[in-house]
């Protein structure tokens, strides 16, 4: 079995599993249903049985039932995970989103409601979904640093945020690590996010690792989305665009198989390879995926493997954009 390794995000003291695990699709955007409550409980088990410490949730997935089903999964075990929750994203009771809220008071808020649901007196990263175009992220991180202080967080975060925000709010308090979209086919945060990172010291946790499930090999222009799968929205699963990254995604699986892994655990060596101060999560609620996915901490990719890759899969390779118009309005600001 693959040791865990384990890496540095920032340079407060924050220190986690090489790789996380995502819990949003156990609760929500994928069509999840309750019928998966317990095998989602086992995998969460699964993954910190596995090494696994980084748990990455927000308190807006399944308007609280992820965290609740947490913290069904680590009763017992809560010095094994570290927890890593969002806050801010706003929705109706029929779960259309409304925007995002990062006055203070709300983030206060916010956190005294995911303790409870947790069941924990702290979480150990916590951060604003999105940056509020009208509030100063000087203030919403602020109030994280409030919360520091008074022991109901560790450490603070950002998620989806431009160089510029990180400059800011770095500058108010400490931040050790950004989470946002990075992947073989999600390559900007390479222009001016990584840079800026890495000039201060703060790590990347990297969701969208295997492009939402595009990596997994289980499409084809004729898939059929569930009702409640919000990919069927998402530029890069409709038609001609679809059409196109699944031919892209053929090459991926044929430099797969000449290792003699999966496209998926290929695809995670890609990200893991990129840097130390990187943890990409695994969105998975099912145990057989988890072990494969996991698997790809012991793959070790050569200069060569990875000129290789860009060479079949160059950045710019994929068709359409990672969300629609108004999500994408919301990131990188």
């Amino acid at each position: 079995m693959t040791t865990m390794e384990h890496r540095k995000l920032g340079t407060q003291g924050l220190k986690v599993s090489e790789i996380g695990l995502g819990c949003m699709g156990m609760s929500d955007f994928y069509g999840a249903d309750a019928s998966t409550e317990l095998e989602s409980i086992a995998t969460i088990q699964r993954a910190l049985d596995l090494g696994i410490t980084l748990l990455d949730t927000g308190d807006f997935y399944g308007m609280g039932h992820n965290e609740m089903l947490i913290r069904q999964a680590i009763q017992g075990r809560r010095e094994q995970a570290i927890l890593s929750v969002k806050f801010g994203a706003l929705r109706d009771p029929n779960g259309a989103f409304l925007g995002f809220d990062g006055r203070p008071a709300f983030a206060k808020t916010s956190l005294a409601y995911t303790l409870r649901r947790l069941g924990v007196d702290y979480v150990d990263l916590y951060y604003p979904a999105r940056v509020d175009p009208n509030v100063p992220i000087e203030d919403t991180i602020g109030a994280v640093s409030d919360m520091i202080r008074e022991g109901k967080v560790r450490y603070a975060g950002l998620s989806e945020a431009s160089a510029n925000s990180v400059r800011r709010a770095h500058a108010a308090h400490p931040i050790s690590a950004l989470q946002i979209e990075y992947s073989l086919w999600s390559r900007d945060p390479e222009d001016e996010v990584i840079p800026t990172l890495r000039e201060l010291g703060i790590g990347l946790v990297a969701y969208g690792a295997l492009s939402r499930g595009l990596f997994g090999g289980d499409f084809s222009t004729a898939h059929q989305f569930a009702q409640r799968d919000f990919r069927q929205h998402f530029p890069r699963f409709q038609g001609e665009n679809l059409a196109s990254n699944l031919k892209v995604f053929d090459k991926l699986k044929q430099l797969a198989a000449e290792r003699n892994v999966t496209s998926p655990q290929l695809a995670l060596a890609w990200v893991l390879a990129q840097g130390s101060d990187i943890v990409p999560i695994i969105g998975t609620k099912r145990r057989n995926y988890l072990d494969e996915n996991v698997a790809a901490t012991g793959i070790r990719l050569s200069k060569a493997d990875l000129d290789l890759i860009q060479d079949a899969i160059p950045r710019g390779a994929v068709a359409g954009e990672r969300y629609p118009a108004a999500t994408m309005s919301t990131v990188n600001r």
